[in-house]
């Protein structure tokens, strides 16, 4: 019987014959049975004992194996038990010229296909391995799918990565260009949201927040300060002290980054983030006056970061105070104007961790 093998059966090459493995001590039975099955198109192999039936289901790969249960040795059950656990999908079929309810529960509970009384007629051993090598052709379909979905999903998770990566390389390019726009209008603070993104990322991490957390922490703090693009370039780069009609415009910030930045689909709540670095714990923040959990952990923690680099850095109305003065400053408003943990994660990177301030 010509019974087509899907490629997926690992073991072996590929064929269009189901192989029949024959197990029985008697030669004459062994070879009866080989000859009706090769007449019948099946390709078969003869074995005297389970130790030479073992060895040749090492070499090669068996869809049915008929077996005596009476071996000399190692029992036709045992080597059915030792096929579940080497080659389950093999069928098995048990034969016995002493049947009995107790072998027959035996050979089933043990995995056999089917079971056999001898003398076994050609069409009664022809007919059972026909049905066990139909159910090893649907194990191996089943198999074939089962590894064609494998490789089908892992395409996919890789092609989904490499297009996940595209996606946020070229996010990566957008915010760094807006960046660029903002910082190309005041050059005293180039290099300001950079380093205050780098410090708001390491803060994140420090606090052992989700990496969706930090990237957004990080993103926004790349582009915390694009409302000031509507600020007049003589404000941002005015050496004296500002006014408060100056001051009230740069307040402003916050809340033109939010109208800019709302309409983009970032992965992450960018637009809410910029808005709210300005606010502050105990509500005395701009532009929406908010106070404690009201203002997100990525707007908390950028909040600190800004704070931090602003004061150790060179402003055109003051020179860098440092970065002890910087740390001192949010110390002392901690849990007041500025979130506990993300002060403390912030100092122990400086005074434990060795991070320092780097330009781009």
């Amino acid at each position: 019987m010509k019974s087509p093998l899907p490629a997926s059966s690992v073991q072996r090459q590929e064929s269009s014959v189901a192989r029949v493995l024959v197990v029985d001590d008697e030669k004459s039975i062994r070879l009866s049975l080989r000859a009706f099955l090769a007449d019948a198109g099946y390709e078969a192999d003869v074995a005297e004992d389970a130790l030479v039936a073992q060895g040749l289901l090492a070499q090669g790969a068996y869809d049915v194996v008929v077996s005596d249960i009476v071996l000399p040795g190692v029992s036709g059950v045992a080597l059915l038990q030792r096929i579940r656990e080497t080659a389950p999908d093999v069928q098995v079929i048990m034969m016995t010229g002493e049947p009995t309810v107790e072998t027959a529960a035996e050979a089933v509970r043990a995995g056999a296909r089917d079971y056999l009384t001898k003398p076994v007629s050609k069409n009664a051993i022809l007919r059972s391995v026909a049905t066990a090598a139909q159910m090893k052709q649907l194990e191996d379909e089943k198999h074939r799918l089962q590894e064609e979905n494998r490789k089908y999903q892992e395409t996919l998770e890789q092609l989904v990565a490499k297009r996940t990566e595209e996606l946020r390389l070229a996010l990566d390019g957008f915010i760094h260009a807006m960046a660029a726009a903002v910082e190309s209008r005041d050059p005293y603070t180039a290099g300001h949201q950079h380093r205050v993104a780098g410090l708001a990322r390491r803060i994140a991490q420090e606090m052992g927040l989700p990496e969706e957390t930090i990237l957004a922490a990080y993103f926004a703090g790349m582009i915390h300060d694009l409302g000031k693009i509507s600020v007049p370039a003589e404000i941002l780069s005015s050496p004296a002290r500002l006014s408060k009609a100056a001051m009230d415009i740069i307040r402003e910030h916050p809340a033109t980054a939010f109208e800019i930045l709302k309409g983009i689909a970032f992965p992450w709540p960018i637009a809410e983030i910029v808005r709210q670095h300005h606010e502050r714990l105990d509500g005395s923040g701009y532009p929406q006056g908010l106070s404690g959990n009201a203002i997100s952990i990525e707007a908390r923690i950028l909040a600190v970061a800004d704070v931090v680099e602003a004061m150790a850095s060179h402003r055109p109305y003051r020179p860098a105070l440092g970065i002890v003065a910087a740390l001192n400053e949010v110390i002392a408003k901690r849990n007041t104007l500025y979130d506990a943990e993300a002060v403390d994660a912030c100092v122990r990177l400086f005074r434990e961790k060795d991070f320092k301030l780097e330009a781009p």
